[in-house]
């Protein structure tokens, strides 16, 4: 049996979207166990609960021996207000528990895999299961945690991590974000403008010399400006790329849409799973 804790550093998830999932595992993956942290049907104003609530729910599930996996339910701001205080309080059931998901739970995958913390993964949220091929993004996760399968996304022979772009430009500088050289980097967006995404790659690109290279997933619902921006979102991270001496390694099949992939934090977690 995998037990799976869920928790929303972020914002709540709608209790439907939790049951639909609960609903596909019971159907389809009788050998896991899911449990939605009640802290997940909170809300305090944009968050989940309180800063309390959601690093009490996401530290008690890293802590507790009984879960194999902390599944994040949903996206949305907030880990950043919880990451550092979650770190200094995980102890050793925490290190052996795969964590997965994207978006704004970047920041805590970011912070595990600086403190060896665990395995950290990124990949489909439980919450996408509403989205169009959702019920398949939630069955490749639940593949995933039971061992089923290895992850999809082929990968290069280097390490190998994947952030939201804009998570991803938060984290550098910060004392949470790890050490990236020698990493291939895999970055996606979602309703940004063009110009905003030739912004986050200058950022990004003056933290990241030194990585294996960039890979490109998915920009997608890129809103329309007063005026084109003069090149596409291949283009721009070729550009920044180039700018920067950091090799541009192609496109990668992550996104925020119910095709993103899985791709596991590292090597070690590539070798365990083979």
């Amino acid at each position: 049996m995998t037990r799976i804790a869920l928790v929303c550093p972020g914002k709540p998830i709608l209790r439907e979207r939790a049951d639909a999932v609960l609903a596909l595992a019971e159907a389809e993956f009788p050998r896991a166990e899911l449990c939605f942290s009640k802290q997940c049907f909170e809300h305090d104003g944009h968050f989940a609960g309180s800063d309390d609530a959601r690093l009490e729910a996401f530290v008690n599930a890293a802590n507790d021996a009984q879960y194999d996996a902390v599944w994040f339910a949903m996206g949305g701001y907030g880990a950043a207000r919880i990451a550092a205080d979650a770190m200094a309080r995980l102890g050793d059931e925490a290190r052996d528990k795969t964590y997965l998901g994207y978006s704004d739970a970047g920041v805590l995958l970011s912070a595990l895999y600086r403190d060896r913390i665990g395995t950290p993964v990124h990949g489909p949220l439980a919450g996408d299961v509403r989205r169009e091929g959702g019920d398949d993004a939630i069955r490749r996760v639940l593949r995933y945690l039971s061992g089923q399968e290895t992850a999809p996304e082929p990968l290069d022979a280097q390490p190998t991590v994947a952030f939201n772009l804009m998570t991803l430009a938060m984290l550098v500088g910060t004392d949470l974000m790890p050490d990236l050289s020698g990493h291939v980097v895999m970055v996606e967006e979602v309703a940004e403008h063009l110009y905003a995404i030739d912004r986050l790659f200058f950022h990004v690109t003056q933290h990241l010399r030194g990585c294996a290279g960039i890979r490109l997933g998915r920009i997608t619902e890129v809103p329309k400006n007063d005026r084109p921006f003069g090149c596409d979102e291949v283009a721009i991270a070729q550009y920044w790329c180039d700018r920067s001496g950091i090799p541009y390694l192609g496109r990668a099949d992550i996104g925020h849409d119910a095709a993103n992939r899985i791709v596991p934090f590292g090597v070690e977690a590539r070798a365990s799973r083979s």
